[in-house]
Formats: structure tokens, sequence, C-alpha cells
């Protein structure tokens, strides 16, 4: 599978950790294909309780939104069908995947595809980046941004910038024609000291 066709995913939540009760607000995604966004998927989501106040200002997303919102049973079913057959990338996936995973068991639903996370591929590859949250990497590439970071949707469409930018950049230091999913996932595995010696080894 290329890394250049699969699907990029954000969650807003209402704080850290499903194992604590924490439930999802908002899903975005962006389905890449060849590179190109060919589809999007957005919904707020009704968690069933309140959101705190912290989240309601750091993500938009506030109560009045989500009364009106659908239960996130529905959401995470028409989300379920949007990522069947597809690989998955999240920045910081580990949190992502725990929401994903937490919300489809709950519905009785599971996905095909496999995870890669682009914060741990960028810092294999922009070592000297002055942290590797997705805003400064946008910064640090030079990519064009003009919306407001902490909304699923908006954060998916970055990280898919940015993915695609990092794609460049093992193209350029490798020999390969196209950059596999697993060669992507082996790289974000690599130790730093060694991320070169593997990069040299596929050229």
């Amino acid at each position: 599978m290329n890394a250049n066709s699969l699907i990029i995913l954000d969650f807003e939540t209402t704080g850290l950790s499903p194992d604590n009760g924490d439930r999802a607000i908002e899903i975005g995604a962006v389905k890449l294909e060849n590179g190109e966004v060919t589809a999007r998927f957005q919904e707020l989501m009704n968690p069933g309780r309140a959101v705190s106040y912290f989240i309601e200002d750091y993500t938009g997303i506030t109560n009045k939104m989500l009364s009106k919102a659908a239960p996130c049973n529905e959401v995470m079913a028409r989300f379920a069908d949007f990522i069947q057959g597809q690989n998955l990338v999240a920045h910081n996936a580990s949190f992502d995947k725990r929401f994903l995973d937490s919300e489809l068991k709950r519905i009785s639903s599971a996905y095909d595809g496999q995870f890669a996370c682009s914060l741990l591929v960028s810092r294999r590859l922009y070592q000297a980046a002055p942290n590797h949250k997705l805003a400064t990497l946008i910064n640090y590439k030079n990519i064009a941004s003009n919306g407001s970071f902490h909304r699923a949707l908006y954060d998916s469409e970055m990280t898919a910038k940015l993915w695609l930018a990092m794609l460049d950049d093992i193209q350029q230091q490798t020999a390969v024609e196209e950059v596999s999913f697993s060669l992507v996932q082996k790289l974000a595995k690599t130790p730093k000291a060694n991320v070169a010696k593997f990069l040299a080894h596929h050229s």
C-alpha cells in the first residue's frame, strides 16, 4: 500500500483518556488518493454529558453546539464506513487510536487498516525542529495555514499537508519511486541516531 493513499484523522475529546471515561466530541478526517484529498468527514458528536470549560475554550466546541449534535454511536457508525479498507494516520496516533478503538468497541465495530503516527515520523525526519507539535511543524515546513488548530477537520487537513511533505522528503532522501506505508511505519520505529542509515539503506 502506498503511503499517499489513506485516511488522516483527528479527534477532539472530553479529556485525555477513554480509560477514564472520556468520550469523543468531534471527528474530522481527509481521504488521500495518490496524494490528493478526495473526500472529507467532519461531525460533532454528543457524548451524553457536559464538557468542561477548559475543553470549550481549547477547542471552541461548546456544550450548546454538542447538544444539537448526533450521539457518538450514530456518528461513529458513519465514520466506520468511511474508513473501511484504508490505512490510517494521526498526529500523536496513540491518542486518536485509543479513542477510535474505544468508540468503535461501544458499537461493536472495528476497522481493517493499520495506523501510522505523523508525530513519530516527524521526530525522525525533522530532528532540528523546535518541537513536534502540529502547528510548530506546519510553520517549520513553511506550509500555508489559515485556520484554527484544535478543530478536528482543520487539524486533519494540516496533518495531511505535513504527511505529504514528509513523504516528499523521504522520497528525496531515498531512491524509492513510491513510499510505501510499511516503510513509513518502520521509519517511525527507527532510533533517531539510525535514521540516516535507514534512509541510505533504501537509496
